[in-house]
């Protein structure tokens, strides 16, 4: 008898502490939300949070809050988000690279894989593969068969150690068995420059940098990530059996603490799939020449994930060591 009150009163409690969180859980969001993005205004990566978040407070009747916390490559911001409550009023809108790169810096000691829980993927951009005009090669197949027969003679360029366009290069030697060699640059924008200059024969990177200059004939885009929005067919490096590639393409991500409860994730991952469905907001997104791209929370793990080991791969292979 005494064993069964103690039942009891132990489920009487259990029930009290359980009714207020499902009673939070129902009526989130009841206060503004922080959406914390680790990147400056500007870029690729603020404009299309200022796209997306407002209409998320529309259709949630909160106040979604953009606060920018730059730093040592996203991972200031993030740090913020992982220590945050996990109720779903502190939120990371970041790239996928915050998840795929920084983890693997040898000094980044947290484990954003497993300190976030997926929310929904956003949008995505394209990179190509140019080469310069005086390389005699047309097609992909073409410019691989030429770097093979000119081992180590023919040089891509990279805005940097360890950036995307350098990890995206170092993927494509180990996938396609070529040789071609690394010169880093500080920033893109010399890295441009001799690339347009003929100084090396091959760059990858997003798509706004490179296209206005294949458009005026002086490079040779010879495959994309993906299809452009709203442009004309393009090769994309699937149709060559070269799908990995797809691994270091930007894509933008909503996530939350690990530990928000389920029916908040839910509720925010509904949203954002009805706002990347909106006519204004495909409209606003392609402007910024990226598209929406939208992946649910099981779906977007199984990408961070998938891409965080493609890279990692290609660093151990390729003996990159990641600056901290």
């Amino acid at each position: 008898m005494k064993r069964l009150l103690l039942h009891s009163l132990a489920m009487f409690a259990a029930t009290l502490l359980a009714a207020p969180l499902a009673f939070a859980q129902s009526s989130y969001p009841d206060h503004p939300i922080r959406v914390i993005v680790p990147f400056p205004p500007g870029g690729s990566v603020d404009p299309i949070a200022r796209i997306v978040v407002p209409k998320l407070g529309e259709l949630l009747g909160q106040s979604f809050v953009i606060d920018n916390r730059a730093g040592a490559n996203s991972a200031i911001g993030a740090g913020m988000v992982a220590k945050a409550a996990p109720d779903g009023y502190t939120l990371l809108w970041t790239a996928g690279s915050t998840h795929v790169i920084v983890p693997l810096q040898t000094a980044q000691s947290s484990d954003f894989l497993k300190d976030f829980a997926p929310i929904a993927a956003a949008s995505r951009s394209s990179y190509m593969l140019a080469v310069h005009k005086s390389v005699p090669a047309r097609t992909l197949p073409e410019f691989i068969a030429y770097a093979k027969a000119n081992p180590g003679k023919l040089n891509y360029a990279s805005s940097g150690v360890g950036n995307l366009n350098h990890l995206a290069a170092e993927m494509f030697n180990l996938r396609a068995g070529t040789k071609i060699v690394h010169v880093p640059y500080k920033g893109g924008a010399p890295a441009v420059q001799d690339f347009l200059a003929g100084r090396v024969q091959m760059m990858f990177t997003n798509v706004p940098t490179l296209q206005p200059h294949v458009d005026a004939g002086e490079l040779r885009a010879l495959a994309y990530t993906t299809a452009r929005p709203g442009g004309p067919p393009v090769p994309t490096f699937s149709q060559y059996g070269l799908s990995d590639l797809e691994s270091i393409e930007p894509y933008l991500v909503l996530l939350a603490p690990a530990r928000t409860p389920e029916p908040v994730i839910a509720k925010l991952t509904a949203a954002m799939q009805k706002v990347l469905a909106m006519p204004d907001v495909i409209k606003a997104i392609e402007n910024q020449l990226q598209s929406p791209y939208y992946l649910d929370p099981q779906q977007l793990g199984e990408r961070l994930q998938r891409d965080h080991a493609r890279v990692r791969e290609v660093i151990e292979k390729s003996h990159i060591v990641l600056a901290p």
